[in-house]
C-alpha cells in the first residue's frame, strides 16, 4: 500500500504526543494521517479511549493503518472487538506493561491485561531494551502472542521525544517498509 491508499490513524498514548514527538511529525508529513483525539489525555478511561479508536476505524473511507504509541497500543488492542471495518495493519511502538502494578501512573493498569489472541491484521511491535514502562521481555512475549513482527530498538527509552526520538528516521523507514508490504484488507 501507499500512503494515499490508506487512512493512517495516529493513536497517541497517555498525555498525547507533543509537537516534537515523532507521531506529531508523521501526522504533519503523511497526507492521509489523522490523530484519534481523546477528551481526557491525562485521565485515560479505557471505555472512552477504546470507543474513540473504534469510531475512527469504523468511520474510515479507506483501508486503515494504525500507528500507535505507548498507551495508544493498549487502547488499540482493547478496541479490536469494536472494529466493524477491517484494518490493513498496525504499527505498535513501545507497548506498556499494563499488568505491572509498579508502573506509574497506576491507572494505566485499567487498560490491561492484554488479550493474547493473534491480531486479526498484520502488525509490527517495536520495543526498547530500557523502556521505563515495560521490560523488553514482556514486550517480546506479547508481540509473539499477537503474531506481530518484533523489532528490537536497542536502548531507546520510551521511543518518544524525551528519549531523543523526535524525528525518529529509523522508525519512519521501518513504517514505510511495513506500509509497502501491506495489502488492502478483503471486504467480507
Amino acid at each position: 500500500m501507499k500512503v494515499k491508499d490508506a487512512e493512517i490513524l495516529i493513536v497517541p498514548g497517555y498525555t498525547n504526543s507533543g509537537p516534537d514527538h515523532w507521531q506529531t511529525r508523521w501526522e504533519a508529513k503523511l497526507s492521509t494521517a489523522r490523530r484519534v483525539e481523546q477528551a481526557e489525555w491525562t485521565k485515560p478511561v479505557r471505555e472512552d479511549w477504546t470507543a474513540n479508536v473504534a469510531q475512527a476505524v469504523n468511520a474510515a473511507e479507506r483501508p486503515v493503518v494504525i500507528v500507535a504509541h505507548s498507551l495508544g497500543v493498549s487502547t488499540v488492542i482493547q478496541a479490536i472487538p469494536q472494529f466493524r471495518k477491517p484494518v490493513a495493519g498496525a504499527f505498535l511502538v513501545a507497548p506498556p506493561d499494563v499488568a505491572n502494578p509498579s508502573i506509574r501512573p497506576r491507572h494505566l493498569m485499567t487498560f490491561g491485561p492484554y488479550p493474547r489472541d493473534p491480531l486479526p491484521f498484520p502488525s509490527v511491535v517495536i520495543a526498547s531494551r530500557n523502556d521505563p514502562y515495560s521490560t523488553f521481555e514482556v514486550a517480546e512475549d506479547i508481540a509473539a502472542a499477537w503474531g506481530s513482527l518484533f523489532i528490537d530498538a536497542g536502548e531507546a527509552g520510551h521511543l518518544n521525544a524525551d528519549s531523543g526520538h523526535g524525528p525518529w528516521p529509523e522508525g519512519s523507514m521501518t513504517f514505510a517498509h511495513f506500509l509497502s508490504r501491506l495489502e488492502p484488507p478483503k471486504l467480507h
